[in-house]
C-alpha cells in the first residue's frame, strides 16, 4: 500500500494509473477504522482496480469543538488495518492541505439538510459536502463508497453529485453490527462495556418498531411506546425516533410503510450514536 500526505504526488500516482486503464474506487473516512470501514474497502476493491482510503479528521463537519478533539486518531492502527485488507493508496493528509485558508464557501441542500441530523447538527452537511467535494477534485474516483449508517449523510453526497455533475458512481454499503446489534462506529471505542450493552438498545427499538409497523400499529403509538422504553434506560437521552421517506428524509406524515426509513440519534453517557433500519 502506497502513503500520500501531500495532494500533488497523490494526483500524479493516480494520472500514471488511469493512463494504464486501471480504474479508482474511493472510502473517505476520519479514520479509528473497524470492520464496517473495511467492508467499504472490500466493496471497492470488487469493484475498481484501484483503491484509495483518505483518512482525514475533517474539521468543519464538527459543530461541537469537544467532540472534534475528542474523536479518536489511531493512524498506525488504521494503516495496518488498510494494508491487511487490501488497500492500494492511503490519503492522510495535514489539515493545511485541505484548508489552506479559512472556509467560506457553504452548502444548501434545502429541507434535506435541516432534518434529523441537520437540525441537531446545524452546519454539519455543509463541512461534509465541502470535504467530500475536495476528495472527489483531489482523487477524480470512478465510484465512492458511503455506510449506510449515515444514512442522511449518503442521501447528501448523492444529491452532490447529482447537482455538481461528478461523473462518480456512488455506493452505499450496508451497516455491519456488532453481535447485540449496534452499528459499528469509530465513536464505540469511547462507550464503556455497560455502555455498549445498554446501546444495544437502539438495534432492538429499530427492529421492534419495524416489526409492528409491518403489522399495521400506527406510527404515533410506536413511536411513544419506543421514546419511552428508551428514556426509561439508564444513561440514555433520546434525541430522536423517526419514520420518513426514505428518498428524501422531510415527509414524516402519510409514509408508505414499505418505502419509509426508521432513523435514531441517542446519547449514551457522553457519546452520541446514530442508527437506521430500513422498511
Amino acid at each position: 500500500m502506497q502513503i500520500f500526505k501531500e495532494i500533488g504526488p497523490l494526483k500524479l500516482h493516480l494520472q500514471h494509473k488511469r493512463k494504464e486503464g486501471f480504474s479508482v474506487g474511493l472510502v473517505p473516512t476520519m479514520g479509528a477504522l473497524h470492520q464496517g470501514h473495511l467492508s467499504l474497502i472490500h466493496a471497492s476493491r470488487q469493484a475498481t482496480d484501484i483503491t484509495v482510503c483518505s483518512l482525514f479528521v475533517n474539521p468543519t463537519q464538527f459543530n461541537n469543538p469537544a467532540d472534534l478533539e475528542k474523536y479518536p486518531r489511531t493512524l498506525e492502527k488504521d494503516t495496518s488495518l488498510l494494508e491487511s485488507a487490501g488497500c492500494d493508496v492511503l490519503f492522510a493528509p495535514e489539515t493545511a492541505s485541505m484548508y489552506e485558508r479559512a472556509e467560506v464557501i457553504h452548502f444548501d441542500f434545502g429541507q434535506l439538510d435541516k432534518v434529523l441530523e441537520g437540525k441537531f447538527r446545524p452546519g454539519h452537511f455543509s463541512g461534509v459536502a465541502t470535504v467530500v467535494s475536495k476528495l472527489f477534485h483531489i482523487v477524480e474516483p470512478d465510484h465512492a463508497f458511503f455506510g449506510q449508517k449515515d444514512y442522511q449523510q449518503l442521501q447528501i453526497v448523492t444529491k452532490l453529485v447529482e447537482e455538481l455533475k461528478f461523473n462518480i458512481q456512488v455506493h452505499g454499503v450496508p451497516i455491519i453490527r456488532e453481535p447485540n446489534g449496534l452499528a459499528m462506529s469509530s465513536r464505540n471505542q469511547r462507550l464503556s462495556e455497560a455502555d455498549k450493552t445498554r446501546a444495544g438498545i437502539l438495534h432492538e427499538s429499530l427492529s421492534d418498531a419495524r416489526s409492528r409497523l409491518l403489522a399495521g400499529k400506527p406510527w404515533t403509538e410506536v413511536q411513544k411506546d419506543i421514546i419511552e422504553k428508551i428514556n426509561k434506560t439508564q444513561d440514555l437521552q433520546l434525541e430522536y425516533f423517526e419514520l420518513t421517506n426514505r428518498n428524501d428524509l422531510t415527509n414524516t406524515t402519510n409514509v408508505d410503510i414499505k418505502n419509509g426509513i426508521l432513523l435514531t440519534a441517542c446519547f449514551v453517557g457522553s457519546v452520541r450514536l446514530i442508527d437506521n433500519m430500513l422498511i
